[in-house]
Parts: structure tokens; C-alpha cells; sequence
């Protein structure tokens, strides 16, 4: 209830008013507030006038009433115009658009308007891929002959608060094997891609300096931080100019049904704002030109991701391949989905003027609109098990000339939702203030109804293990029989994820027992690492990897593989084995068995914030390292 979107054909088109006068504008309090703002005036720059008089216009007269003559508070004053020119460049259209917007929706969600009425739901086009099959080894070789043209879209701009982590969630460890965090392994994989595409770069001479680009979305809370990770490691490799941060910028928070803005609880100077959503990475990357700096370079696609999904990069290959070969202009990476799982559905919806369009449906949404159309019975399983509405990730492929030439209509902007937390059943009180929210996700509720959108769906082992939930959360999500998607889960599935990759290509892998921490148990085989720049593929990986020869023994071994010339012909591993092997340097491993104490995974209950987030620490009792830090060609042992 109270969760409504504003229909594409109005956002930033509904002008702001001045509303007409009544009675309580004569009363003598709002003619002496009145004029004391127009005494102020004089303190204040054209800009800032012309500012305070948009406010004026569409119904913010409430921001300066309190405001003493000149003389008094004066910076203060200059401080809120200049935080309220920044919402105002901020939002497309300006503050006068925001307010605009925010009217409609309000009365949309206190009237109980129907975001749904008139739309039937249908199982959209889409590809269902099986990892390792050879449709889907065809499926990589197409994508990574386009991966030289793509782009790379990081969103980021949130802490690690909910998590119960002080810092930017970049920065955390996708596993304690290495202690690589997400931001390392996001570059590496990038440049593990980029060093393979090098033979097929666009043709345009300005892609060999451009390479594969990264921009990173931050926010007031990540940017500064975000930065440093960057110069601390000095890119991680990259280079410099490789990488380009856009900041996202706050909203105003609306008060009531009227959409006044809200002043600061403890100071009248300034407007409680709150984050818009990750849908202004579209108008972000209009604005500051990415995207033609991007297209002139001879780019084709834009991959959108997420900051905590440590498998995604394994499944870009394939997705980008369904996105070339079915000429997808949006294609969402999707996994499956059980019936009532919470979790967005991808879901195409026609409307009864003849409509349509593919886009995410949120699942608490999604039940009632099927039990009002196709199924009485509401989200339900099908044959196969599961939900025939695959679920949404929020990891997406855009073709980019399609994309551009849509945002130069647009702007940038994304239909917007609003979700009022009411007082009471007459919605005409909020018990905080709201704001306007957008979501990446619904960028094609813009597009026309020619838009080829589809999906891609990958298994959640391969492709999907976010880690968003503190370990208190965990634990409700673990009683619930439900994926805890913790700190704890998502490292034992980045070393899950590498054992089954060995497997499919013929390795003898040990079965995984069940492993204790943080109150949750998951399933722990042998602690896998396979660094981006070992393979990119799963055709990289059974080239590299011979068969049944490949032993890892024991459910704790540890096995971390990094470097594009190792082969693994025959090995026997009950211990702990790192291989490290510099560019250029060949490495075969042949007839090598290593059995030592290993590395254990021992559970605590205090610690760092990472060490607790995770409810153990790696103890590296015995480990058999091999370094080629020269090029050339080797045999192990």
C-alpha cells in the first residue's frame, strides 16, 4: 500500500503552481514573513533569487518563514540556497519538476490509484542457460568476441551499515583465501577481459587507449572513500583514466500530501534530503558524458552491476553473448525464481489499448496482479519446480546506441515511485518525511513498444551471491529455510562456485559437509579461488584444467590459482596450494601431489568487523606456495 509510479508521459512534464491565496495569507504573521523574506532579497545573488522564487512558485513559501530580516543568520541562509541549488541541478527539470512529480504521485497513493489497472501479465522472451553446455560455450565465444566493446556500470553508493560494516562495502573481502575485495576483483576481472579481447577492439582507433571502461556510481557517503581504495591500490592495475566515478546526489523529503519540503529536524537552514535510488545512474551517465564519449570510442554495450555479487563476472561472457545473438536492447541476467520468493519477477505486461512492455514486477505485487488476471491462484510453481517469472538480479546489458539515443530524449530519467509511511487511515500525514524514489531496473518502461527486452537466466551458484545481510539477519533468513546472503554464504559459494567449476571440467572434486558460523550452516567443500586472470570462460577453464588427473582430496583443501599460463594437467591436493604466475609465465602442473596441514576455518565470536561479519578466521597453519614471477616456460614439479 502506498507504493505508486508516475506514468512515463509525465515525469518532468507537470509545471509547478503558485497555489491562489486564501484568507490566512492576509492574516498580519504571513505579511510580516513575507515581507521579511523580501527584505532578505537584497543579501542574495540573480541565481539565488531566481532560486527562492521556483521555491515560491510551486508551494515552498514554508521554507522562509522563520527566516529573521538581514543582518541576522545571513550565512545560514546563504548555506540553504546553496544545498538547495544543488537538488535543484541535481533532478532533471529542477526542484520545480521534483515537487511537480511528487504531487501526482502522493494523490495517485491517497487515492489508492491501481499502478496495475488495465495490464495483463505474460512470461517474457528470454534465454534459460545451462552452464557448461555446449550452447551456452557457444553463447561465451560470441559474447567475448563483443566483450572489447563493452562498457562497465558499477553501482555503489552504499555503506555497509546494514551489513553491520562501518566502511564502504567495496572494500570488503569476497573471500579470506586471498583477501581480495570486491572492487580488486571487479577491476581484475575487467582487465582479465580486456587482455583477451585485445583482437577484437572496435575498429576505431581511440578504443586501443580507451579499453574497457568502468564507471562507478557513488554517493555523499562512498565517494571520498571510494576514491581513496582507488589511489591506495593505485587502480588495481587500471589505468587512471580507465575509471571514472559519478556521484549521485540526495532528494528533498516531502512532508505531507502537498509534497512541502522538509526542513532539518534540529536545523531550519538546511532540507532533510535522502539517497533517490540507483535509477539516476542513467541521467549520471547522460549528464556527464559518458556515454558519448563511450559511443565515439566505438563501444556497443553497457553492463550494469551490482557492488556485492562476487560471481557475476562469470556469467557477463554468456549474457552478453544472448545479448548480441537475439538483438536484445536490454537484457536482464536473471535467476531462477521460487513462486512468493522475495525476489522481483521479470514479467511482460499488455496493456488493453495494446501496450506492452518487459520490465521488473516486485514480487509482492506480482501475486495479487496475477490472481486479478491469468491465475486464480496467484505466484505459483510450475511443472519444472519453480516460478515460470525468472528473478530479477539487477545485473543488465544494454545495447548502447538504442540506450543513448533514449537518454538524449529523456534526460536520464527514470519513472519514479513514492511509498509514504501514513499516520493514520487519512493519508493525509506521514509519520516521517518520504521522497521520490527511482529504480535502474525500469528503464524500459520507457521505451517503445518495438524495444526488443528480454532476459538471461543463469543458476544462482554460477552467477547470483550477493551478500547484503548482517549475521542477526542471517539468522532469521536461515530459520526461514530461506539463502542468508551474508558475509558467511557468499565466501563459501565464491569457494563453491571454483570447486564446481573444476568439476565440470573433470576434476575429482570432495563432497562438501556441512560448515558452522555465525549461527547458520552452509554447505563447504575445498576452498576454490581461481583468479579472473586464470580463465574467463568455461572453455578457458577445461582447456586449463585435464579432467579426472585434477584431485583435490579433502572437503578443507585449498587450492587459489592465479595467472593465464597455469595448466593444471595432474594434480593430488590434501592441504593448502597456491599457484601464482607472473604474465608470460607458462605453467604446467604435472604429477604434483601436495598433502600438508592446510588452512582452518575456525569459528569466532568476536573480532574485527570483518572477522565477526563472517564468524571465523582463516588460520594458515602449512601451505605449499609456488611464485613465477618471471616470464617463461615451467614444469611442476
Amino acid at each position: 500500500p502506498g507504493l505508486f509510479a508516475a506514468s512515463g508521459e509525465s515525469m518532468g512534464l507537470t509545471s509547478c503552481f503558485r497555489p491562489s491565496a486564501d484568507k490566512d495569507d492576509e492574516q498580519p504573521s504571513k505579511k510580516r514573513k513575507t515581507s521579511t523574506l523580501a527584505a532578505n532579497r537584497v543579501l542574495f545573488s540573480d541565481a539565488e533569487n531566481a532560486l527562492i522564487d521556483s521555491l515560491l512558485q510551486c508551494g515552498q513559501a514554508h521554507l522562509f518563514e522563520d527566516w529573521p530580516g538581514p543582518g541576522t543568520k545571513d550565512d545560514d541562509k546563504k548555506r540553504f540556497l546553496a544545498q538547495a541549488s544543488v537538488c535543484d541541478s541535481g533532478y532533471p527539470g529542477g526542484i520545480a519538476a521534483y515537487v511537480g512529480n511528487a504531487k501526482q504521485l502522493l494523490t495517485a497513493s491517497a487515492t489508492g490509484v491501481n499502478p496495475f489497472d488495465g495490464w495483463t501479465p505474460s512470461v517474457p522472451d528470454g534465454i534459460v542457460v545451462e552452464y557448461a553446455s555446449e550452447a551456452h560455450v557457444n553463447l561465451e565465444r560470441v559474447g567475448m568476441r563483443e566483450i572489447g566493446s563493452a562498457c562497465f556500470v558499477l553501482v555503489a553508493g552504499g555503506l555497509g551499515e546494514r551489513l553491520g560494516y562501518s566502511g564502504i562495502k567495496v572494500e570488503l573481502p569476497c573471500e579470506r583465501a586471498t583477501d581480495a575485495c570486491y572492487l580488486q576483483l571487479y577491476v581484475h576481472s575487467i582487465l582479465a577481459m580486456q587482455s583477451r579481447s585485445a583482437g577484437e577492439m572496435p575498429a576505431q582507433r581511440g578504443a586501443k587507449d580507451v579499453g574497457i571502461p568502468l564507471a562507478i556510481m557513488t554517493s555523499d557517503d562512498t565517494h571520498a572513500k571510494t576514491l581513496d581504495l582507488l589511489q591506495r591500490n593505485d587502480y588495481f592495475g587500471a589505468k587512471k583514466s580507465q575509471i571514472t566515478l559519478i556521484k549521485q546526489e540526495k532528494v528533498p523529503c516531502l512532508t505531507n500530501n502537498d509534497a512541502h519540503l522538509a526542513l532539518g529536524k534540529d536545523d531550519l537552514y538546511s532540507l532533510q534530503t535522502k539517497p533517490h535510488g540507483h535509477g539516476d545512474v542513467h541521467a549520471l551517465l547522460h549528464t556527464s558524458g559518458l556515454l558519448k564519449k563511450w559511443s565515439d570510442a566505438g563501444k556497443k554495450w553497457v553492463v550494469f552491476f551490482q557492488d556485492t555479487n562476487s560471481l557475476v563476472f562469470r556469467v557477463v561472457p554468456g549474457a552478453l553473448g544472448v545479448s548480441e545473438e537475439k538483438g536484445f536492447q536490454f537484457n536482464s541476467l536473471c535467476v531462477p525464481r521460487m513462486a512468493k520468493e522475495a525476489i522481483g519477477a521479470i514479467t511482460e505486461l499488455t496493456h488493453t489499448d495494446g501496450r506492452k512492455m518487459t520490465v521488473n514486477v516486485e514480487y509482492n505485487q506480482l501475486d495479487p496482479l496475477l490472481r486479478a488476471t491469468i491465475n486464480k491462484d496467484g505466484d505459483v510453481n510450475d511443472e519444472k519446480g519453480a516460478s515460470p517469472f525468472p528473478g530479477n538480479i539487477n545485473q543488465l546489458i544494454v545495447s548502447l546506441g538504442e540506450y543513448k539515443a533514449q537518454l538524449e530524449k529523456t534526460g536520464g530519467q527514470i519513472e519514479e515511485f513514492v511509498n509514504p509511511k501514513y499516520a493514520d487511515d487519512t493519508k493525509t500525514k506521514f509519520k516521517s518525511p518520504t521522497r521520490l524514489e527511482c529504480m535502474m531496473q525500469d528503464y524500459p518502461k520507457a521505451l517503445g513498444p518495438d524495444a526488443k527486452v528480454g532476459f538471461t537466466v543463469f543458476d544462482n551458484w554460477v552467477g547470483y551471491s550477493p551478500v547484503k545481510n548482517s549475521p542477526e539477519d542471517g539468522v532469521g533468513k536461515f530459520k526461514g529455510n530461506n539463502p542468508t546472503h551474508t558475509a558467511t554464504s557468499g565466501e563459501m559459494e565464491v569457494y563453491g562456485c571454483g570447486a564446481r567449476l573444476l568439476e565440470l571440467a573433470g576434476a575429482s572434486i570432495a563432497a562438501a559437509v556441512d560448515f558452522a558460523a555465525n549461527d547458520i550452516v552452509v554447505p563447504s567443500g575445498p576452498r576454490v579461488v581461481l583468479h579472473p586472470s586464470f580463465a574467463c570462460t568455461f572453455d578457458e577453464i577445461k582447456g586449463k584444467v585435464h579432467g579426472k588427473n585434477v584431485k583435490l582430496t579433502s572437503p578443507t583443501s585449498v587450492l587459489v590459482v592465479e595467472g593465464s599460463g597455469v595448466t593444471l594437467e595432474s594434480l593430488t591436493l590434501d592441504g593448502a596450494l597456491v599457484i601464482k604466475a607472473c604474465a608470460g609465465a607458462n605453467v604446467t602442473v604435472k604429477g604434483l601431489t601436495v598433502a600438508n596441514k592446510g588452512w582452518t576455518y575456525a569459528p569466532v565470536t568476536a573480532g574485527t568487523e570483518i572477522d565477526t561479519l563472517r564468524g571465523f578466521v582463516v588460520e594458515k597453519t602449512e601451505t605449499e606456495t609456488l611464485v613465477f614471477d618471471k616470464p617463461g616456460n615451467y614444469t611442476v614439479p
